[in-house]
Formats: C-alpha cells, structure tokens, sequence
C-alpha cells in the first residue's frame, strides 16, 4: 500500500488551482483560502492533509466534530 506524500505534487498543484505559473497559483491558493508556504527555490509547499481538511475528504482523527452527535438522537436512533 502506497503513503500519500506529505505536500501536493507539482501536477497536484496545477490540478487544484488551475494554474501553471507560481504567482497565479498563489494568488488562486489565497482565494481559496488554501494554507500554503513558499519555498527556498520558489516552489509552493501545500500540506495534502489541510486540502483534504479544506475540502472534506477526510475528517481528523481527534476532531470532536466529526464525532459529534445531536443531543436529541439517543442511542436507538431515535
């Protein structure tokens, strides 16, 4: 079974954003309200977890939200 890599690819990058260029990257990735950081070399660095986050893919594992229950359902379902 193959990890996911830490931060989006290049290709990833394009994908999400619709860009190819760094600086309308940046500018799509503010827009969007995606968490990002930039490189020594000027590449962008975006964690995969906080898109998925962002974007509902997957809820954290100790986010109490996603646990949540209305208090008006009891244990039946009812």
């Amino acid at each position: 079974m193959r990890m996911c890599a830490m931060f989006l690819t290049d290709d990833e990058l394009s994908e999400l954003t619709g860009k190819r260029q760094n600086a309308a990257r940046i500018r799509a990735l503010n827009g969007m309200g995606v968490q990002h950081k930039i490189r020594p070399d000027g590449s962008i660095a975006v964690l995969r977890a906080h898109v998925e986050r962002l974007f509902g893919e997957k809820p954290q594992k100790d986010d109490p939200e996603a646990a949540w229950t209305p208090p008006w359902i009891n244990k039946r379902g009812l």
